[in-house]
């Protein structure tokens, strides 16, 4: 049995670093060989903010005539080069030792089919990156756009962990949650996905409000929020904010393009609410929306005792013994949705095992490695509802090392992105 050796890339709504990890895929086994992560700048981090607003609801044509796509476009690819080449140098690896490379892109917009029948518009979705742009610069073959296809036949095209968890799952029933930008989470028993969903905004809100305020990107180890205190009436307001999303049945696709994190601030500017209280808020309110999300379970779905956490939200104690304090019914919950947590929490199997995963560190980076293993054997990447549909989807295009020579790029966009029909 022949073994792939596969980098996987992440690169994230939160802006915090690449993530970078070369795996094995054998048969059903997956190791890791070694990680890099190489972190952004303050100026890259502002001019994919200003270019996610430039680019909402744009068409692709309208897209490629910014000034700002192109540079940034550039300038992201050309980093996640140099991130590939530094790993390998830094770990002793031969490139030509590596099979392919697993590129997400950068999500700049997502309009899911769900979202788009809500609105009366035509479902699409929009990550940048050149997957033959990188090919050129590091010379490996890279599969990329993996969500385009899964849009294009309908379905809602994120989130695409589940089928990973399941390969991660040796057979055990659990729910494998993410912190992420967007917290996600896919229920899996005996290998199989049950359910594959995301929940809803988790660091866009925290993330955001940390850089506007201070120089830090994010609230390291919770330090500021462990200043402050709930002040509980924000998270009525905070729910109202995008309440259709929130009380949507499960599965369901978010972005942080309708998160309205503006409307967010202004309700704490309004309220002039201190700024730890606003962060351990803020923070609170990861965790409700994150054990809110489980609660929408159908009844006819068993829940696990075991959850895995990974992505680095997790890593912020006031997020993390948030959720342990709902889910155990001691966290602090909205009159309105009292019965429904009361119901939640009686089908919950205590105690709970609550821990982070294993392989959880570089989890969505692998992910990516693992749909690029799935691309090049031609294997219908495991999503429960292309399953059940029995459709034959396979996801990602295939990019393969050419010489540049004054190469004019047609793949910056997804194939997916607006107008694709």
């Amino acid at each position: 049995m022949s073994a792939y050796h596969i980098i996987g890339i992440m690169t994230g709504n939160s802006m915090d670093a690449m993530d970078l990890v070369l795996s094995e895929f054998k048969g059903h086994k997956i190791k890791d060989i070694c990680s890099y992560s190489k972190p952004y700048n303050t100026a890259m981090q502002k001019q994919c903010e200003v270019l996610r607003s430039l680019v909402l609801n744009k068409s692709r044509f309208e897209i490629e005539q910014l000034p700002l796509f192109t540079e940034f476009h550039d300038k992201y690819i050309r980093l996640l080069a140099e991130a590939v080449n530094e790993m390998c140098l830094q770990n002793n690896i031969n490139k030509n030792s590596v099979d392919a490379i697993g590129f997400h892109g950068k999500t700049l917009d997502h309009n899911p089919p769900s979202r788009a029948l809500l609105n009366n518009n035509q479902a699409y979705t929009l990550q940048i990156g050149s997957g033959q742009m990188l090919a050129d610069l590091t010379g490996i073959k890279v599969v990329y756009d993996f969500r385009s296809p899964l849009i294009m036949s309908g379905f809602e095209g994120a989130p695409l962990i589940a089928p990973h968890n399941a390969h991660l799952s040796q057979g055990k029933d659990v729910i494998f949650f993410n912190g992420g930008n967007t917290s996600n989470f896919a229920l899996i028993s005996k290998g199989q996905t049950l359910l594959n969903t995301d929940a809803g905004p988790f660091n866009e809100y925290i993330d955001n409000f940390i850089r506007n305020n201070t120089t830090d990107a994010f609230d390291v180890d919770g330090k500021y929020g462990s200043q402050g205190k709930l002040i509980f009436p924000l998270i009525a307001q905070f729910f109202n904010i995008c309440s259709s999303f929130y009380r949507q049945s499960l599965p369901k696709s978010g972005d942080p393009a309708y998160y309205n994190k503006e409307k967010i601030f202004e309700i704490i500017n309004n309220e002039q609410i201190a700024f730890h209280d606003a962060v351990y808020s803020l923070e609170y309110f990861a965790a409700y929306i994150a054990a809110y999300a489980l609660s929408l379970i159908p009844d006819n779905i068993p829940l696990p005792r075991n959850i895995m956490l990974f992505g680095g939200g997790w890593k912020n104690p006031i997020i993390l013994q948030s959720f342990k304090d709902i889910l155990a019914g001691h966290g602090h919950i909205l009159d309105e949705h009292k019965n429904q947590f009361s119901s939640f929490l009686k089908r919950l199997k205590q105690p709970l095992n609550i821990r982070f995963s294993d392989m959880g560190k570089f989890m969505e980076a692998r992910l990516f490695a693992d749909m690029a293993f799935y691309r090049l054997e031609n294997k219908v990447w495991e999503l429960p509802e292309i399953i059940k549909s029995g459709q034959h989807i396979i996801c990602g295009q295939i990019a393969i090392p050419q010489t540049m020579n004054n190469t004019v790029y047609t793949d910056k966009v997804s194939l997916a992105a607006k107008g694709w029909k």
